[in-house]
């Protein structure tokens, strides 16, 4: 990095530094009449802390909302007031306080209709917020998620999100999603703050989420605040629940081919609870039954404690265990999955300042029986995470976040070992890769006037690329080589190698990565804004397909492969109208990523030792214009979404003598969908019944599709071959992907005599029976000796009926 960033860099962060104590001491000197307020906000049901509660003080028109463990603080001068909080799915409370001193005040919300003492209680706002600077965010609550049909009737937080504007798939059966026409392994994926490698069971079928135990889920697409970082496209940002400290209680559902149940309840009553689920599907047993030998299941557990040491401590430890086994003939038997381990230590040091360690432990491993071969392959990553990270409510204009967070990497490539004695394949263990990931941020939330809101930081990430390992060298650098008389690229053959003992850093890199929004309020229900964000990603996915499999292989950045450098920028209106029953979000977006890998032709990916003999570096760009209309009120309410987008990539020669990718020129991405929409909908037609309807449309994915074949005819008793030849990459497209689904969610009279509670779940998936391509194979027709194309798809109406139950 040269000295010029770094100048800026201490500058900035000595300039933020500098405003949180010029402003504690303006406070200090000028105006001593003002107080803080603050204290946690929970559900008044089960104890369970909100995340992302307003709390809004109409007269100063000011306000804070609670942090991810639903503290909140603000600083505001010495009165009475009238203080609303309002959170989605909970009634908003009104209540008037008389603010002489410092206090704290903690507020329970309640989805009934419970009328309070000297609170006023009115309907719940699920209304854009038009003051503060965050965009390109959203938001879904367990409750919206739920109610929201999706295939065999299993709710999905993954399948939700394809129903936001900038959020699709690779088809169904495809595992991940893909944020702004980026890659599926450009999404930082959080679970408790643990890491999540692989979101998907069963290929794609399921999200690795119970819904039942998730509390919130907030999806940054851009705008992104700078305590995340590490990924190039999007953050997916989930918290669990944190157990009833009330009561205990069971709750769960029974579906067609998969069930959970979810067990909860205080340890010590209103100071320390427990929260245990898990699901596992049960489809394979059907096979079994009938003499089937093909198996595909997957199970998961989900958990988390709690533990209030007083009012200013508070430590928490969650984990989530999940496996996913596939099988054909018991010749190919494939297990994957996900585990993690997060301890965490909440500490308030004053009102004004909220801390939060963190130690986090995941893992994600995928191996492969091949007994038809005869051997076995195992591989994985391990992350080991240190986070500090403080929030400073230095007062009603200015909130600072700052912290620090250092990941060290245990990279697996594979080990193959054989399964039996007579296979004939030898032991092999790939060289292991390390590498650690340290980092520093500061971010500001700032009021500069009554209409302009601000937010700005800076993130310094570090990488290094550490030993033990053995590294290939290449004759000019070059991994790979490019053949002028066949125009082709190739393997680049190693002219030495170079060993690198433990921990030795064998590459090493720094980047700088600012933030900023900003949100310029027009009137009480409109306001215009603007973001810009850097995001480095050190991680590379190695896949040659669209949609990540459990085969893929992560790698870290080394002298032949780049860290991704992403440059986003992004310009919006927001809009309330009709009293807040409608919403309107209308965003545009372009964004730019440097050192985006792409594969020569003919890669082989799996168990290469050597993978930067494979791989150029390229540059990928997207953008698009977003628009999200809300119906936030009444019985009958839902959200339209549409994107229209493009997104290319674009990998040219490194000097003038080669082609490059596609002769140099731009190429759709994977993930190039012009056309994206969806319309969700909900209509609680009394209180026994809930309907609900999901349509979603998006253009075919892209694909490379041959344009001929070329016959060799035999030769001196060679037989003949035909060989198909391909035009240029991407330049086709599978037909477009759309389905509508629709449920009915039936709930009996309850007897509040009776703790039983229980509801029926009737859904529909793909009501008019589209057969939406999945891939596209070819072949010669016996018949008529033609070629022809094959067309694969994966559903067509598919029925579910779940049964939920609390108790």
């Amino acid at each position: 990095m040269n000295l010029t960033l770094k100048f800026l860099a201490s500058i900035l962060l000595l300039f933020l530094c500098n405003i949180s104590l010029s402003q504690e001491k303006k406070e200090t000197e000028q105006n001593k009449q003002k107080f803080t307020l603050s204290g946690n906000i929970s559900d008044t049901n089960n104890n369970e802390s909100l995340i992302g509660v307003n709390v809004y003080i109409p007269i100063l028109k000011t306000g804070v909302t609670t942090n991810e463990y639903g503290f909140y603080s603000i600083t505001i001068p010495k009165g009475s007031y009238t203080i609303q909080i309002s959170y989605i799915g909970f009634q908003t409370l009104e209540q008037t306080i008389s603010l002489e001193k410092n206090s704290k005040l903690n507020f329970k919300l309640s989805a009934n209709e419970e009328q309070l003492q000297e609170v006023i209680v009115t309907d719940s706002r699920k209304a854009t917020n038009i003051r503060k600077a965050e965009m390109s965010v959203n938001k879904l609550s367990g409750n919206a998620i739920k109610k929201i049909p999706v295939v065999l009737g299993e709710v999905d937080v993954l399948k939700a999100l394809l129903t936001l504007p900038g959020v699709t798939n690779a088809g169904e059966g495809q595992s991940g999603f893909n944020v702004r026409g980026g890659g599926a392994d450009q999404n930082l994926i959080l679970l408790d703050e643990a890491t999540i490698f692989n979101s998907s069971h069963v290929f794609g079928f399921f999200s690795v989420f119970n819904p039942d135990v998730v509390k919130d889920l907030k999806l940054y697409k851009g705008g992104i605040p700078a305590r995340f970082g590490g990924r190039a496209s999007s953050v997916l940002d989930i918290y669990q629940k944190d157990g009833n400290s009330n009561k205990f209680g069971v709750s769960g559902g029974i579906g067609l081919i998969s069930s959970r149940l979810l067990v909860e309840g205080p340890i010590i009553k209103d100071k320390s609870s427990f929260v245990l689920a898990g699901r596992s599907s049960y489809a394979h047993l059907f096979l079994k039954l009938a003499d089937n030998p093909n198996s595909a299941y997957f199970y998961d557990l989900n958990t988390k404690m709690n533990y209030r040491i007083n009012d200013n401590n508070n430590i928490f430890l969650s984990g989530y265990f999940g496996r996913d086994v596939f099988s054909l003939n018991d010749s190919f038997v494939n297990t994957y999955g996900n585990s993690t381990l997060n301890l965490r230590w909440n500490h308030l040091y004053s009102e004004k300042l909220f801390s939060n360690l963190s130690l986090i432990y995941s893992d994600y491993y995928y191996g492969l029986d091949l007994d038809l071969i005869g051997f076995i392959w195992n591989s994985g990553i391990k992350n080991y995470n240190l986070k500090y990270d403080f929030k400073n409510y230095v007062n009603d204009k200015l909130k600072l976040n700052y912290g620090i967070n250092s990941i060290y990497y245990d990279f697996n490539p594979g080990i193959i070992e054989p399964s039996n004695t007579t296979s004939g394949i030898n032991y092999r263990e790939l060289d292991k890769k390390f590498a650690f990931e340290p980092s520093i941020y500061i971010d500001a939330e700032q009021k500069i006037s009554k209409n302009l809101s601000l937010t700005y930081g800076l993130r310094y990430s570090m990488f290094y690329r550490l030993g033990s390992s053995t590294v290939n060298l290449y004759e000019n650098n070059q991994a790979v080589v490019f053949d002028i008389n066949t125009q082709v690229y190739e393997k680049g053959k190693p002219i030495d190698t170079k060993y690198y003992g433990s921990n030795k850093v064998i590459e090493s890199y720094n980047n700088l990565e600012p933030r900023f929004a900003a949100s310029y309020q027009l009137n009480e229900n409109q306001s215009i804004k603007a973001s810009y964000n850097r995001m480095t990603q050190y991680l590379q996915l190695i896949t040659n397909t669209a949609s990540p499999t459990p085969l893929d292989v992560w790698t870290p950045s080394d002298q032949y492969i780049k860290p991704q450098i992403l440059d986003q920028v992004a310009l919006g209106f927001f809009k309330n109208f009709n009293n807040d029953n409608y919403s309107l979000e209308v965003e545009s977006y372009y964004k730019k990523t440097k050192n985006r890998i792409d594969y020569i032709d003919g890669a082989d990916l799996i168990a290469n030792e050597a993978i930067e003999q494979i791989i150029l570096n390229g540059q990928m760009r997207a953008y698009g214009l977003e628009v999200l209309l809300r119906k936030n009120t009444g019985k009958f309410n839902g959200w339209i979404a549409y994107t229209l987008s493009r997104s290319e990539q674009q990998t040219p020669g490194r000097n003038a003598t080669e082609t490059g990718i596609n002769n140099g020129n731009w190429y759709r991405s994977g993930y190039d969908k012009l056309h994206n929409f969806s319309l969700t909908s909900t209509y609680e037609y009394s209180k026994k019944w809930i309907f609900g309807a999901n349509f979603v449309y998006q253009t075919g994915q892209p694909v490379t599709l041959p344009n001929g074949q070329y016959e060799y005819a035999a030769e001196q008793g060679v037989p003949g071959i035909t060989i198909p030849s391909y035009g240029l990459r991407n330049e086709s497209s599978l037909p477009a992907y759309h389905h509508l689904d629709v449920s009915a969610t039936y709930i009996p009279k309850s007897n509040k005599l009776k703790k039983w509670q229980g509801e029926w779940v009737f859904s529909i998936y793909n009501l008019y029976g589209r057969k939406n391509t999945a891939s596209l194979s070819f072949r010669q027709n016996e018949t008529s000796g033609l070629n022809e194309a094959i067309r694969l798809s994966i559903f067509g109406i598919v029925p579910g009926i779940t049964y939920n139950f609390k108790f």
